[in-house]
């Protein structure tokens, strides 16, 4: 028994650890979470920035929930360091959309764009 102990130490400190999303995944929650008004989700993915923004303009662009799938589509990505830029479309817009993330305590979350500030597509 003594000797496996040793050995159960680092599977129990693998499952206890917390998979971090990918810039990606993490545009994808933002925008399902937005559509579908899921305020603690939208909040968990955005800087405070961002999610004030969000819900300034939420019940305006959003009046009802919209249910069904977002058909989520990457059509390019950029990571630099602790920014990264995804462009995306969804069956939620006509057009295209970017976002700016940030890692943030080793989480990647969107965040807004500068004024004069441009992506890299």
């Amino acid at each position: 028994m003594k000797k496996i102990v040793p050995y159960l130490w680092p599977i129990l400190f693998m499952a206890c650890t917390t998979t971090q999303k990918s810039p990606v995944e993490t545009a994808q929650t933002v925008i399902e979470s937005f559509y579908q008004k899921d305020l603690s989700a939208l909040r968990q993915n955005t800087t405070s920035e961002s999610y004030e923004a969000f819900t300034a303009v939420h019940d305006m662009l959003v009046p009802t929930k919209m249910d069904g799938a977002s058909n989520f589509k990457v059509l390019d990505e950029a990571v630099n360091d602790d920014t990264a830029w995804v462009k995306f479309t969804t069956s939620y817009s006509d057009e295209p959309e970017t976002f700016k993330l940030v890692k943030l305590d080793g989480n990647w979350k969107v965040t807004e764009k500068g004024l004069r500030e441009k992506s890299p597509f």
